[in-house]
């Protein structure tokens, strides 16, 4: 995973150590999920934050500044793992439709691992500051526009057919929102479903419209009429 101190330059720090500063905010991001997980974010103290990650109150203000700090931080850790992982999953893929399915994986399993880090992002994105909330919205968009990429490579060299460019980003996000639908109803599909049954059956149904097998409603329009 990129390191979290190399991404959010933003935040402030007191201290000089580039790779103390990942470590030590990788562990407060680790004690801060539980706990916004546990009580919420807004009832969460920055006190209970440092007992958790085993920091004085005074340590953990030399690594973040607020508790908004730290959920940026916790939306962040998501983010650059999934650039981490799509990174990974193209590099090892062999190629043609392969490089799809291995992103695809890859991204469902990210997704699998931080589902609680997924959920926090849904349900507390609002009680960030207006500019970390603008980050992580547009770190959102960031993630859909590398499924597009992926699609549009495909196209370029005949391994998909060639879709309209509606289509492609409309099957990028649709990528996106499956990985998290994971997280969300999890207290469903878990108990029908391994992770590699969804990861299959969702696999086959993107390939199934990357490739037109299911085919878009023609009559549907840009907008409504």
């Amino acid at each position: 995973m990129k390191p979290l101190e190399n991404r959010i330059k933003d935040i402030p720090t007191q201290v000089k150590d580039p790779d103390l500063v990942e470590r030590r905010r990788r562990q407060i991001v680790d004690a801060a999920v539980q706990l916004f997980v546990e009580k919420g974010f807004h009832k969460t103290t920055t006190r209970e934050i440092a007992a958790a990650t085993g920091f004085s109150i005074g340590s953990l203000y030399e690594y973040v500044a607020s508790k908004e700090d730290v959920l940026y931080m916790v939306c962040d850790a998501i983010h650059a793992e999934v650039n981490s992982g799509v990174q990974a999953a193209l590099a090892r893929a062999s190629g043609g439709r392969d490089a799809l399915a291995e992103v695809i994986r890859e991204y469902f399993m990210v997704c699998h691992r931080m589902s609680d880090h997924i959920l926090l992002i849904y349900q507390e994105t609002r009680s960030l500051p207006d500019q970390w909330r603008q980050k992580v919205l547009q770190n959102e968009l960031n993630i859909t526009g590398m499924f597009v990429e992926v699609l549009a490579n495909l196209m370029a060299s005949g391994n998909l057919p060639n879709l309209d460019e509606r289509s492609v980003e409309l099957i990028a996000h649709n990528i996106s929102v499956l990985g998290h639908t994971w997280t969300f109803r999890r207290w469903f599909l878990a108990r029908h479903y391994s992770i590699e049954d969804y990861i299959k059956l969702q696999t086959d149904f993107i390939m199934g419209i990357s490739t037109g097998n299911i085919k878009p409603d023609p009559e549907c329009k840009n907008g409504a009429e």
